[in-house]
């Protein structure tokens, strides 16, 4: 069982910046292919950007240029840098990890329960 817990939400204006932390409970954090994902109100799941085990990342468009996905392996910790945050970007933010690459489609196995963005116009 892989335990996740994400840090690091909060309330930015318009243009502001967060980092979102996932601590994980895998011993090689390496070995695993991870993911930030997000979820408005009323709104279905979606990917914003995901590292495979080999270091390979993928981004939503919505997010390409302004979020970084990286992970420290020492630390067993996930991250998501958020600059130039928008309203739309406000969401409950997820990480997930599982042996399988899935990339952006939320089939991954294992979940955290979430941390907060609200981005204010």
């Amino acid at each position: 069982q892989v335990h996740l817990v994400e840090s690091g939400g909060g309330s930015v204006p318009a243009g502001g910046s967060l980092r979102l932390s996932c601590a994980a409970s895998i011993y090689s954090i390496y070995a695993y292919s991870m993911g930030w994902f997000r979820q408005a109100s009323g709104k279905e799941r979606e990917g914003v950007a995901a590292i495979d085990s080999d270091g390979s990342t993928t981004y939503a468009d919505s997010v390409k240029g302004r979020f970084t996905i990286s992970r420290d392996n020492a630390k067993n910790t996930l991250y998501l840098q958020m600059n130039s945050l928008k309203p739309d970007d406000t969401a409950m933010y997820y990480c997930a990890a599982d042996r399988i690459t899935w990339y952006l489609l939320p089939q991954y196995k294992n979940w955290g329960q979430g941390t907060q963005v609200t981005v204010s116009s």
